[in-house]
């Protein structure tokens, strides 16, 4: 029988960029910035990478964790849909996670891009259900931070 336990959170993450908002935009959009930062990683191998941001395209990404981390040759895939897309403004996704086939969370995430004097503040929210035996609030978050910190280098890398 299924385990019925369900975990919400809602995390908010922000960084501050001294770049415009179109470069914040471009690395957050295109694929060839984006996979760069949101899927490579020497932790895993990159099993598919998607991305089509526009409203009601997909963004997928599948990997097989390497030795040496808490899920050898286990596949994590993630599985989005971009719901809202306003170019140098805003990106808004859903979606679900899975390990090896068994769901473990879904999610709707949320980036706005705000124009300041220095550059561009990005803002990341988070609305997370998460299912029994799942990563959980923690490791998501602690997760993001990693990666919006790769994001800032691939931004910076384009000022």
């Amino acid at each position: 029988m299924n385990d019925p336990a369900v975990t919400h959170t809602t995390f908010v993450l922000e960084r501050s960029f001294k770049v415009t908002p179109a470069i914040v935009f471009a690395a957050l959009s295109d694929p060839a910035i984006k996979r760069g930062w949101y899927a490579e990683n020497d932790t895993h191998e990159v099993i598919q990478f998607d991305s089509d941001c526009r409203p009601g395209g997909a963004d997928n990404l599948h990997y097989r964790f390497g030795e040496g981390t808490p899920f050898p040759g286990l596949v994590l895939a993630n599985d989005g849909t971009y719901q809202d897309v306003i170019p140098d403004t805003r990106i808004v996704t859903t979606s679900t996670m899975s390990l090896d086939g068994r769901p473990i969370s879904v999610s709707l995430t949320t980036f706005e891009i705000l124009p300041t004097e220095l550059g561009t503040d990005l803002i990341c929210t988070n609305q997370v259900a998460f299912f029994a035996g799942s990563d959980g609030p923690v490791m998501r978050e602690e997760g993001w931070r990693i990666q919006l910190d790769k994001l800032r280098k691939a931004v910076e890398s384009q000022a």
